[in-house]
């Protein structure tokens, strides 16, 4: 199992995370950051969401795997 969370105050905003993986993350209308619709990361989407983790400009996204 792999849980995913993200830190809005490092949040930049980028909006790379919405991009690879919408069914994870979404964006704030107001300011842009980071929401997480989904804790827990379907094995699916395992590979969007770690190149979310890389890609994050504020360093904000954090994934977790294993027990």
């Amino acid at each position: 199992m792999a849980t995913v969370t993200v830190d809005t105050a490092r949040c930049v905003a980028g909006g790379q995370c919405t991009r690879l993986a919408p069914d994870v993350f979404d964006q704030d209308e107001e300011d842009g950051t980071s929401v997480l619709l989904r804790p827990d990361v379907p094995t699916a989407r395992l590979a969007a969401v770690q190149t979310a983790v890389a890609l994050c400009p504020g360093a904000a996204i954090r994934l977790r795997t294993g027990p």
